[in-house]
C-alpha cells in the first residue's frame, strides 16, 4: 500500500496536466488482506443487487399474472432467489466480522475490536454533464475544462481505496470539501443534472441510486468514520502510545458519525439512518472505553486494595457500555440490519468484563485482610462506594473486620465471575463467526481458568451452606469518554474549477447572460462609468449617453475579459492598468449581466403610485437639440438613473448625470478630464 503526497500547490491548476500531482489511494490490485476483503465486498454487492432485481421482477410478475401455473413457477423462483439472497447476506456478514485482518500485525493477546467496512460505490462519469452545464450556465467551452473534470474524477477514484492512516483521512476529507465546491458550481436546487450516484449499504449490500449529491457527501462522511475505526483497530495495543492513538481514533470516528447523523437526517441507506448511526456512535465510544481499560492495566495490576477497587470499577464501566450496545442492537429494526455477530460480540464482552469486575472484587476480599497499619476509614469509604447495595445484614465495616465474612463475600464474587465467564464462552460457541476467532477463545478460556483456580484454592467442604449473592458493582471511570468533532475545514483544498470565477458569484444558483463584447474607445475614458467591487469588477454609475452605452454596456455588468484576457479574479486596480493603453482604436471587453439583477434594477428605477408600478421611457434621453422648444418652460427632471444616484451615498467618483432637458447642449463641456494616474483604484470613473 502506498499513499504518495505528490501535489505541489494550487498554482498549477491552469498550467498543464503533466505537472499535476495528487494524493493517491492504495493500489486496488495489491494482494493485502484488507484489499481482498474490500474486493470480495464489491463482488458480493454486485451479486446482491442482481438478486434483488430478480426478486423485484418476480414479485411484479406475481402481482400481474392470474395464471395459476405461472404463479406457481414464479413462487418457486422467488423462494430460490430469497434463499440465494440470504446466503449472500450471510457472506457479507462474514466479511464484516473478519476483524483479524484489521488488527495490528504483531501477535497480541487482546480481544479484537470491531471496525466498520467502507461503503462501496460505482464509478461516476461527470464529463458530459459538467461540460454541458459549463456551456449552458457559464457560457464557456466545456472541453476547456477537461483536465479539471478528470482531476476531480481521479480524486473520487482514489477515495475508493484510501490508505489506512492519516494520509487516507486527509484524502477523503479533501474530496468531501471538493464536493461542497462542486455542489455550488454544478448542482442547482430544484434541477436534476443527470449524474447518478450509486452506493451500497455497508451491512446489507443493498444499493441506493440517487441524483442527489447529498448521498455522495453522506457516504464519504460514513467512510471517513469507517476509516478511523480501521485505524483504531490497527494500533498496537501493547504500547501506551498505541492505546492512546486507538482511543483518539475511535473518538474521532464517533465524532464523524455523530456529525453525519445531525447533518444528513434523511439518508436513503439504512446504514446511515439516525437509529443505526446512534448505535454505531455508542459502539465506537465503547471500544474507546475498552482501550482505556487496557491502557491502565497494560503495565500490570498491582494486588493492592485501592488499585483493585479502581480496576474493578473501570471493568464494570466497560461491561455497562457493552450491555447498553447489546440492548440497542437487539431492538427492531436495528436487529434486522446489523450483523448478528456484532451483537453477539457486544454480549460476550459485556459478560467478560463483568466477570473481570467480580474477580477483582473477590481478590480484594480474599487477599487483603484488615491490619493495624491499614487506614480503616479509607477502606470503609472505598468499599461503600464500590457496591450498588450491601448484602442484607452486612455493612462495609462488618465485612472489613470479620475475616470469615470477607472470605465468604469473596467466594460469592468468584462464583459470579465463573458464571459470567461460562456465559461468555457459551454465547461465543453459538456464533460460528466468533468460534473461528482463535484469540477470542484463548482470552475467554484463560480468564475462566484463572477464576476457577482462585476459587479452588479457597474452596471448603461446607461452602454450599454459605451461598451468598454477590451484589452488583458500581461502574466508575476516571476517563472522560467524549466524541471528538471532525475538523473538516482544517484540510485546505483548491477549487478545481477556479477558472470559472469567484464562487460567490459564479455558482449554480446565479443565472448569467452570455458574454457580450463591448468596444471601449478613448472618448469613453473621459466620460462613461465607474468601477466597483473586488473581483470581478462591476460597472457602476454609467452615463447612459456615453458611446459605451450605445454599444450595449449596462450598469451592473461584470467585466470578465479585457482584450481576450480573463479577468474574473482581477480587482479595480488591475482593470485600470489594462485600460491604460487605450488608443484610438479602443479596446474590447467582455461583460456579463446577472439575470436576477436586471429585473431588480428595473424595479428599483420605478416609482409606485397607489400600488401601480410606473416605468420610465428612455425616449426623453434621446431628444435632439434642434427639437427643443426654447420658448416653452421646461421643468428639470431627473434622468433615468438618478434614483440610484440620489439615494446612493456620495463619493468623489460619483457621476451626476445631466438633466434630460435644459442644458443638454452643454454636456460636452462638462466632461471630466481626469487622467488614469489620478483615479481612485477602488472606484474609478470613466
Amino acid at each position: 500500500m502506498t499513499d504518495a503526497i505528490l501535489r505541489g500547490g494550487a498554482e498549477g491548476l491552469s498550467i498543464k496536466r503533466n505537472s499535476e500531482y495528487f494524493r493517491k489511494g492504495c493500489n486496488p490490485l495489491a494482494k493485502t488482506g484488507r484489499s481482498k476483503l474490500q474486493n470480495e465486498r464489491a463482488v458480493l454487492n454486485q451479486q446482491i443487487m442482481k438478486a434483488m432485481r430478480m426478486r423485484a421482477g418476480a414479485e411484479n410478475l406475481l402481482r400481474a399474472s392470474n395464471n395459476n401455473k405461472v404463479r406457481e413457477q414464479v413462487l418457486l423462483e422467488l423462494s430460490f432467489v430469497n434463499s440465494n439472497l440470504q446466503v449472500l447476506k450471510e457472506e457479507l456478514e462474514g466479511l464484516n466480522i473478519s476483524v483479524e485482518v484489521y488488527q495490528h500485525t504483531e501477535q497480541t493477546f487482546s480481544i479484537p475490536l470491531i471496525p466498520l467496512g467502507l461503503k462501496e460505490t460505482k464509478e461516476v462519469d461527470f464529463t458530459v454533464a459538467f461540460k454541458d452545464f459549463i456551456l449552458e450556465h457559464y457560457s464557456e467551452e466545456g472541453p476547456d475544462y477537461e483536465n479539471e473534470i478528470a482531476d476531480f474524477m481521479d480524486l473520487r477514484q482514489a477515495c475508493r481505496t484510501p490508505s489506512r492512516d492519516e494520509a487516507g483521512i486527509e484524502l477523503m476529507i479533501s474530496y468531501f470539501n471538493q464536493l461542497g465546491l462542486v455542489e455550488n458550481r454544478f448542482f442547482p436546487s430544484g434541477r436534476q443534472t443527470g449524474i447518478l450516484f450509486t452506493w451500497y449499504d455497508s451491512f446489507t449490500g443493498v444499493p441506493v441510486c440517487q441524483q442527489n449529491i447529498a448521498l455522495e457527501k453522506a457516504s464519504i462522511l460514513f467512510n471517513i468514520g469507517a476509516l478511523y475505526t480501521q485505524i483504531g483497530t490497527r494500533c498496537n495495543r501493547q504500547t501506551q502510545t498505541g492505546l492512546d492513538d486507538a482511543v483518539t481514533a475511535f473518538q474521532k470516528a464517533a465524532g464523524v458519525l455523530s456529525y453525519l447523523k445531525e447533518t444528513f437526517t434523511h439518508t436513503p441507506s439504512y446504514d446511515m439512518s439516525p437509529a443505526m448511526l446512534s448505535v454505531l456512535v455508542k459502539m465506537m465510544l465503547a471500544e474507546a472505553q475498552e482501550c482505556f481499560f487496557e491502557k491502565i492495566s497494560l503495565s500490570g495490576i498491582r494486588n493492592e486494595f485501592f488499585t483493585l477497587v479502581k480496576i474493578a470499577q473501570e471493568a464494570a464501566k466497560v461491561s455497562d457500555v457493552y450491555t447498553q450496545i447489546y440492548t440497542a442492537m437487539s431492538q427492531e429494526p436495528i436487529k434486522e440490519n446489523i450483523p448478528y455477530s456484532w451483537s453477539i460480540m457486544a454480549q460476550v464482552k459485556a459478560e467478560h468484563y463483568k466477570a473481570l469486575t467480580h474477580y477483582f472484587v473477590a481478590t480484594i476480599h480474599i487477599d487483603h485482610q484488615l491490619t493495624l497499619s491499614d487506614d480503616e476509614d479509607k477502606q470503609e469509604k472505598a468499599l461503600s462506594q464500590l457496591y450498588d447495595h450491601m448484602p442484607e445484614g452486612l455493612t462495609p465495616l462488618t465485612i472489613l473486620k470479620d475475616n470469615i465474612q470477607r472470605i465468604q463475600q469473596g467466594k460469592a464474587h468468584l462464583r459470579k465471575a465463573i458464571i459470567c465467564h461460562e456465559e461468555a464462552l457459551r454465547i461465543t460457541g453459538l456464533c460460528r463467526k466468533l468460534r473461528n476467532i482463535d484469540i477470542l477463545q484463548e482470552i475467554l478460556s484463560a480468564a475462566h481458568t484463572r477464576s476457577l483456580q482462585k476459587y479452588s484454592q479457597n474452596q471448603k467442604e461446607d461452602d454450599f451452606l454459605n451461598l451468598l449473592e454477590a451484589p452488583d458493582i458500581v461502574c466508575k471511570s476516571e476517563y472522560k469518554n467524549e466524541i471528538i468533532a471532525p475538523e473538516l475545514s482544517k484540510v485546505k483544498v483548491t477549487d478545481f474549477f477556479h477558472r470559472l470565477g469567484p464562487l460567490s458569484l459564479f455558482s449554480a444558483k446565479q443565472r448569467w447572460s452570455a458574454p457580450r463584447t463591448i468596444l471601449i474607445n478613448a472618448e469613453d475614458v473621459e466620460q462613461g462609468f465607474t468601477l466597483k467591487g473586488s473581483s470581478p469588477v462591476q460597472v457602476h454609475c454609467m452615463d447612459p449617453l456615453c458611446s459605451a452605452a450605445d454599444r450595449g454596456l449596462k450598469e451592473g455588468d461584470y467585466i470578465v475579459a479585457v482584450e481576450g484576457k480573463d479577468c474574473k479574479w482581477m480587482g479595480v486596480s488591475d482593470i485600470v492598468s489594462l485600460f491604460k493603453g487605450v488608443g484610438e482604436k479602443g479596446i474590447e471587453i467582455q461583460v456579463i449581466s446577472s439575470q436576477e439583477q436586471t429585473s431588480c434594477l428595473h424595479n428599483k428605477s420605478a416609482t409606485y403610485s397607489v400600488g401601480m408600478e410606473k416605468s420610465y421611457s428612455m425616449i426623453g434621453l434621446s431628444i435632439h437639440e434642434d427639437k427643443i422648444d426654447t420658448t416653452k418652460k421646461i421643468t428639470k427632471k431627473l434622468s433615468f438613473l438618478s434614483w440610484g444616484v440620489k439615494n446612493r451615498p456620495k463619493s468623489v467618483s460619483t457621476l451626476c448625470l445631466p438633466a434630460a432637458a435644459k442644458g443638454l447642449d452643454q454636456r460636452k463641456d462638462q466632461r471630466l478630464g481626469t487622467s488614469f494616474a489620478d483615479l481612485d483604484t477602488e472606484s474609478s470613473l470613466y
